[in-house]
């Protein structure tokens, strides 16, 4: 009786093995059982996973339109490989550039090689009508999308648009990825939650004006290894695809590290041969924590001293880009070190600037204007420290206090120490 509940239950564990081969049960043994698993037709492995997936997400419902095709275009010279999955969405309204059909809403794409520099060739994955791009959570379907079509080892994400950091003004002014048909863009905790709650990147980049600040950084240092952007506005051409892609498909196995410099080093050379001006750099998040012990070093040294006077000298005095409330960092605590009389500001300035430029800042690219450009002030852009801070020469603008950065570092109390 002992024996036929053994059999009744041997049977119903292991009825896959009963039916891949017949044997008598009752004369079963260990062997035996071994045996026939072994027999049984193997589970096809997975798919190797690619090293890279690099995500690109391109609003240009905007007056970019024409060059966000140029880009996705400039891709297509490349093209993904057998290392290299390349993956875009692309947006655009009537208004703007007729070219390549004139079609309007938003699509997806695989991106593939082709020499057709006038048209895309890609195929089109989804079409998503006229979604609003400037919605944070079309970002965040766009990411899951990608990670799960094509998953990678390591994954880069390119936000593509007008960027405006934080500055001064309207909140119109503040963030990233503005869609002219909705009206709405991204701000800076948005994007944030756009990365965590889609598990991080390895590298982020901005591929829009303004973006490398701390306010930025701070926001969504947790959610990438490397942070990639410009402290001054952008070319219409925004990044050299073509060379950046070209390296990463040539050489899959990179590190994070090293393509984040080979999108500042290929940025640096397209705009420096062209006679542009333009700046771009890495900063590495893992090296965050120790810039804000840094800052709150510096600026508590600074108040604790009563530099007023040097500080408000700096701000005008401190290289600034398109917006002038965002000041380069490097500059500003250069000036500052320079001038104070007291040594503790001048050893803590000093610390903090062999900080960024030592560790924070990974890499620098920048390249000047060829020949002066009338209407705009002579810029020394390969100066440029790698990163930009608020600093606006009135009181803080609403909202400022909302960013983690205010709420996590003493530089918001700074700036009301400045400006009462």
């Amino acid at each position: 009786m002992t024996k036929n509940i053994f059999l009744i239950l041997l049977q119903l564990c292991l009825p896959a093995v009963c039916r891949a081969a017949a044997f008598d049960l009752p004369a079963l043994n260990a062997r035996g059982v071994i045996a026939a698993a072994s027999a049984a037709p193997a589970v096809p492995a997975a798919p190797a996973l690619k090293e890279w997936t690099v995500m690109v997400f391109i609003n240009s419902k905007n007056n970019l339109e024409e060059f966000g095709l140029r880009d996705l275009n400039e891709m297509e010279t490349v093209g993904s490989s057998d290392g290299v999955s390349i993956v875009a969405e692309l947006g655009r309204v009537k208004g703007y550039y007729a070219g390549d059909g004139d079609w309007t809403g938003v699509r997806r794409y695989l991106v593939r090689k082709d020499a057709d520099a006038a048209k895309i060739g890609s195929p089109v994955l989804e079409d998503l009508g006229a979604a609003d791009m400037g919605d944070y959570k079309s970002v965040i379907d766009f990411v899951r999308w990608a990670k799960a079509a094509y998953p990678a080892k390591k994954y880069m994400l390119v936000v593509w648009n007008h960027g405006s950091g934080w500055t001064r003004g309207l909140n119109a002014a503040r963030g990233i990825s503005y869609d002219d048909e909705s009206g709405s863009h991204i701000n800076i905790p948005q994007l944030g939650r756009v990365l965590a709650e889609t598990g991080g990147v390895d590298v982020y980049a901005s591929d829009a004006c303004l973006m490398q600040m701390a306010e930025v950084a701070w926001e969504i240092k947790d959610y990438a290894a490397y942070i990639v952007g410009s402290e001054e506005t952008e070319p219409a051409d925004g990044y050299a695809y073509g060379p950046l892609l070209g390296g990463l498909t040539a050489a899959p196995g990179m590190a994070p590290a090293q393509l984040a410099a080979l999108a500042v080093d290929t940025y640096g050379a397209y705009y420096s041969a062209q006679g542009l001006g333009a700046t771009q750099s890495a900063l590495k998040t893992s090296a965050m924590p120790g810039f804000l012990r840094l800052m709150n070093a510096f600026t508590a040294a600074v108040t604790e001293a009563g530099d007023k006077g040097v500080v408000k000298r700096g701000l005008y005095y401190a290289q600034h880009y398109a917006y002038a409330d965002n000041k380069d960092l490097d500059s500003f605590v250069s000036y500052v070190v320079l001038r104070s009389q007291s040594p503790r500001v001048r050893g803590a300035g000093a610390e903090l600037l062999a900080y960024v430029r030592g560790e924070l800042v990974t890499r620098k690219g920048a390249s000047n204007y060829a020949q002066p450009v009338e209407g705009l002030d002579p810029v020394d852009y390969p100066a440029a420290g790698g990163i930009a801070v608020y600093l606006p020469g009135a009181r803080a603008a609403a909202g400022y206090a909302e960013l983690k950065w205010a709420k996590d570092s003493a530089w918001d109390e700074f700036l009301r120490w400045i400006v009462p």
